[in-house]
């Protein structure tokens, strides 16, 4: 982690913005400055020196150099929903990528053009009208390119594999403040590093994205009672393995409405809709795991899927997730959930399992940074409180003890884009056998660490 600089070094990089840059996207305080520090995570309290509102590439090329020449700690923000809060460089530069939303679709070519801070919504809201998809995460709000850099589990990883399994190509500012273009035929090393290794390597500016012909799901809720958790979880355990690539199921466990825990099943079927619809077709099969107080489930595109989902995690509240990937839903881990699934502190908080599977386990662990290739299970451990309850330190223990519970059964490493910065044994591993060539890419391309996103094994993220 870089140190914070002293107010001249600050100063002197702001008037060097500003002898760059349009003055009005030169931010140190204001209405405008408290909107780009606002993030999806309220408990992040750390703030920039310095915001660059980006509006074009020159801006991002510019605000880099000025970061370099100045050792000023430099951040990307997207769309700002990294829980650990690394969108903001804490007194140093950031820069905004919300004014680079744009979204192209090339429906011929099954491909989208979009900006680095286009959300997922952004893009799905795009393609939908074409029958397009791209393979995304679970929530609609959190930034396209910040989820494709780090992997991107999602409803349709089983049909269409990760979401950076589906990045094509970018633009890329790199360190010295030049902008390359990265694809199969130019840079294919940075291409490979971009499709898992995280935003450690330049400041991606637009991404091409592949496509996917879905126009709609089948996807919905299945709510089984906590009394039946070890029953529907057993089942679970052996439907999954067999499940098709169309199927991908999230499963969780939360707070109903009278604050009791109950066991969620969160399918999205991407295949046939006769099939969807087949009493003893797979995706009707989840409702036989027991006596389910729920079972709705109905044909709706992706974009309004995601869309749905984004009210379940509105911004502000105080959030600390942990995340463990762990092979399977075994005996020992369905145990570890119904002991602390059953013990949340908080009615907001949640326990989830995101579904690899598939495509996505198709993929050869040598094609992208992206470590881990067998089926596997990422947990998703969320501690959420609101921002008047003082006792977090409650809400933190919770989510660290089901973490620590999970250790003994779970896969080195874990996902990036949710592991924190004081997770140290975690990310020694969280690349596996591609850790050597990641690490001598970032080496190439940003040999000072100018860059720090999600972590990477040997470097600190701030």
């Amino acid at each position: 982690m870089q140190s914070t600089p002293d107010a001249k070094t600050v100063m002197d990089a702001i008037a060097a913005l500003r002898a760059r840059i349009p003055g009005e996207r030169v931010l140190v305080d204001g209405p405008e400055y408290a909107t780009v520090t606002a993030l999806w995570n309220g408990a992040v309290r750390w703030r920039p020196a310095v915001v660059v509102r980006c509006a074009e590439v020159t801006d991002v090329q510019a605000g880099v150099r000025v970061a370099r020449e100045h050792g000023l700690p430099l951040s990307v923000r997207g769309a700002g929903h990294d829980w650990a809060g690394r969108a903001l460089a804490g007194g140093g530069l950031t820069l905004d990528l919300t004014g680079l939303r744009q979204v192209r679709i090339d429906a011929e070519g099954r491909r989208a053009h979009i900006g680095g801070g286009a959300t997922a919504n952004d893009l799905l809201g795009a393609a939908e009208p074409s029958g397009l998809v791209a393979a995304s995460g679970t929530i609609g709000s959190v930034g396209m390119v910040g989820l494709t850099l780090g992997g991107g589990y999602g409803p349709l990883a089983g049909r269409a594999g990760l979401a950076a399994d589906n990045l094509l190509g970018a633009e890329v500012v790199l360190a010295d403040g030049s902008l390359v273009r990265v694809d199969a035929e130019s840079e294919p090393d940075l291409l490979w590093a971009l499709r898992g290794g995280g935003g450690n390597f330049g400041v991606v500016t637009s991404a091409t994205i592949r496509l996917h012909e879905v126009p709609s799901v089948v996807a919905g809720m299945i709510i089984y009672p906590w009394a039946q958790a070890g029953q529907v979880l057993g089942l679970l355990r052996e439907l999954l393995p067999s499940t098709p690539d169309e199927l991908t199921v999230q499963t969780a466990v939360g707070a109903g409405p009278d604050g009791a825990p109950m066991v969620m099943l969160l399918p999205t079927w991407s295949g046939d809709p006769a099939l969807a619809a087949a009493e003893r077709g797979p995706l009707r099969a989840l409702t036989r795991l027991g006596d389910p107080l729920m079972a709705q489930l109905e044909a709706v595109s992706l974009a309004d899927l995601l869309a749905q989902r984004d009210q379940m995690f509105p911004a502000g509240r105080h959030v600390v997730i942990r995340t463990r990937s762990v092979p399977g839903l075994t005996a020992p881990i369905a145990g570890v959930i119904t002991e602390y699934g059953g013990a949340l502190t908080s009615p907001l908080s949640a326990f989830g399992l995101h579904h690899f599977h598939g495509a996505a386990t198709r993929v050869p662990v040598s094609d992208t940074a992206f470590p881990i290739r067998e089926p596997h299970l990422m947990a998703e451990i969320i501690a959420v409180w609101p921002a008047e309850d003082t006792d977090g330190e409650r809400h933190r223990t919770w989510a660290r003890s089901t973490s620590d519970a999970l250790a003994p059964h779970a896969l080195p490493g874990g996902y990036v884009n949710l592991l924190g910065p004081d997770e140290e044994d975690q990310i020694a591993h969280a690349y596996g056998a591609n850790t050597t060539r990641l690490l001598a890419i970032k080496s190439a391309v940003d040999p000072d660490g100018l860059f720090s996103a999600t972590p990477l094994p040997g470097r600190i993220a701030f």
